[in-house]
């Protein structure tokens, strides 16, 4: 009997995660690409795996992997480098064969960038009302703040009024059910501004935060990568490192506000195609990002010439070793 074109064989590569995703098992049953493959979670599988996945943020889970000959070992994560400085050392991503990460460079880039269809859907919903007595919403509640966007807040707040619905500089709380996502975006939405402040400044790291606003129908003042204007459409946000001073940012936001032509005008991008810089990047992201991992590993195993042999490793050393296991024995990190 001949087997469909999806179906999985033994001979298919094995895809281990071997971490957590933020402390939750991936979802290894949502995964469905046109290329056969297997996924596990299951460690005991480590020696027959062709790549182990490894969540970068999570590197507590990592110390007791062996590393078995042959074997691709992925670093996948889509924080910044600045936020995990100790565990993305040279020392440490030695052992990895391949990145999977929001920056360009990655051999499977996973950047925040929408889809097309994403794109198509923002431009269609129409401009809410802006009906909120504070021009600015804010949504923060991490900690990290290697941007200085804690200091840069509350500079702006002293100089025009900011609504915060998250932990830091909670002022203001949702009113009505709290839907997640979708009432995070209708509340920002009748906002004429949101706050989109990365946690780090580092180039490709531009994160969902620009994009709720434009999907808000907001224009977002933007702090963070230097290189955001490769991801999104020109005209079409404020760069706070533009400006002198919050009190020089504060009075440019209220010109916009009592100037509806120029405050308009930022949201021409939206009658317009897509630049180049950005539509160029589409195609090529539309397979969910672990199908092209499994597509790489694949490639990867068909041009290998000459098969590894020999004992596994334990790359991370005995005593990081150690300490997982006993992590593990205390309940501290999955078994």
């Amino acid at each position: 009997m001949t087997q469909p074109p999806n179906a999985m064989s033994s001979n298919d590569p094995l895809i281990l995660f071997y971490t957590t995703f933020f402390g939750k098992p991936v979802d290894i049953a949502s995964i469905h690409c046109e290329l056969p493959g297997r996924w596990t979670l299951d460690k005991r599988r480590l020696s027959e795996a062709a790549a182990v996945v490894f969540h970068i943020p999570d590197f507590r889970e990592f110390g007791d992997a062996h590393k078995y000959p042959g074997q691709y070992w992925v670093a996948w994560s889509m924080e910044s480098r600045q936020n995990y400085a100790r565990v993305v050392s040279p020392e440490v991503m030695k052992h990895f064969d391949i990145m999977m990460t929001h920056e360009s460079c990655s051999d499977v880039w996973t950047p925040y960038l929408p889809q097309a269809r994403r794109w198509q859907e923002m431009v269609a919903r129409p401009i809410a009302a802006k009906t909120e007595e504070a021009p600015i919403a804010l949504f923060q509640s991490a900690p990290f703040n290697r941007s200085g966007r804690i200091d840069f807040t509350a500079q702006l707040s002293r100089h025009i009024k900011i609504d915060s619905y998250g932990r830091h500089f909670h002022n203001r709380t949702i009113s009505g059910p709290d839907h997640g996502r979708k009432t995070k975006i209708e509340t920002i939405a009748r906002h004429r501004f949101c706050l989109a402040l990365e946690n780090s400044i580092e180039l490709d790291y531009v994160t969902e935060k620009i994009y709720d606003a434009f999907e808000a129908g907001t224009v977002p003042i933007y702090l963070g990568a230097p290189n955001v204007d490769e991801f999104v459409p020109a005209n079409s946000y404020i760069d706070a490192g533009a400006f002198r001073s919050a009190k020089d940012l504060a009075a440019y936001l209220r010109h916009l506000v009592e100037t509806p032509q120029d405050y308009e005008a930022y949201f021409a991008w939206r009658s317009k195609p897509l630049p180049d810089s950005i539509a160029k990047h589409l195609p090529g992201l539309e397979p969910p990002v672990l199908c092209r991992l499994m597509n790489l590993v694949r490639q990867r195993l068909e041009d290998r010439q000459h098969p590894r042999s020999g004992p596994p490793t334990l790359p991370f050393g005995r005593i990081s070793f150690l300490r997982t296991r006993l992590r593990r024995w205390k309940k501290e990190i999955p078994s």
